[in-house]
């Protein structure tokens, strides 16, 4: 890590694909559609559409988007729609997912070296609270910080100075972990730190600053971290 006057004072950690490992969810979606990149499509209609609502003020929680994907999923693969209880089904896998292995062991050593820690996420506040007690990770966060309560979906810079200023630190003394390179560059842009997770099939994004520390796990970061 830079000096130590550059150290960041919150941590903010993003949720799905970073904390936890969409293995499960990215079965089922692709077994339900008969297709080894079924899920691939279905998230990027996610990302896309929760951006559409950003930018438009047409705000809908991340489910109904999710569900409204899979309906857009299986008019572009050429099937019929599922029925409303299937979907839910099917949606209801992103509150039963683990952690990726690395996460328990990299946020172990960040709480042990005293940073304070948050989420914050696209999914709801109910959903984000289900998924952290499922994979038995609450307990290493101050607060589980949702863009429900905002309306405005990440990378979207509210999203960001919001809640810097609810946890009181200013955005240079914050740094977002994601292992998202759209994630990563919000953030930055937003005049946050940002540590980028280059977890199998992410990319940064080259046109935006590059991430202030970058590691294949969260305990490499870690390291960076405590130096």
């Amino acid at each position: 890590m830079a000096p130590t006057s550059d150290r960041p004072k919150l941590l903010i950690f993003d949720v799905n694909e970073t904390l936890l490992d969409l293995g499960k969810l990215q079965q089922a979606v692709n077994q339900e559609f008969q297709s080894e990149t079924a899920f691939k499509q279905w998230f990027g209609l996610l990302l896309q559409y929760s951006l559409v609502d950003t930018v438009t003020g047409n705000y809908h929680n991340f489910g109904q988007i999710g569900d409204a994907a899979l309906d857009m999923l299986a008019q572009a693969l050429g099937q019929p729609a599922r029925p409303a209880a299937h979907k839910k089904e099917i949606l209801t896998l992103i509150t039963e997912l683990p952690p990726h292995p690395d996460i328990i062991p990299g946020l172990t050593a960040l709480q042990k070296a005293g940073f304070r820690m948050v989420t914050l996420t696209n999914s709801p506040d109910a959903t984000v609270k289900k998924q952290m007690a499922y994979a038995s990770l609450t307990g290493f966060f101050e607060q589980l910080l949702s863009i429900d309560s905002l309306k405005r979906y990440k990378p979207h810079p509210e999203t960001y100075h919001s809640t810097c200023q609810q946890l009181k630190v200013a955005p240079a003394q914050a740094m977002l972990i994601a292992a998202h390179g759209w994630d990563t560059a919000g953030a930055q842009l937003a005049g946050l730190q940002a540590a980028f997770i280059s977890r199998p099939g992410q990319q940064v994004y080259p046109l935006a600053p590059a991430p202030t520390l970058t590691g294949p796990t969260l305990p490499d970061i870690a390291r960076q971290l405590i130096g």
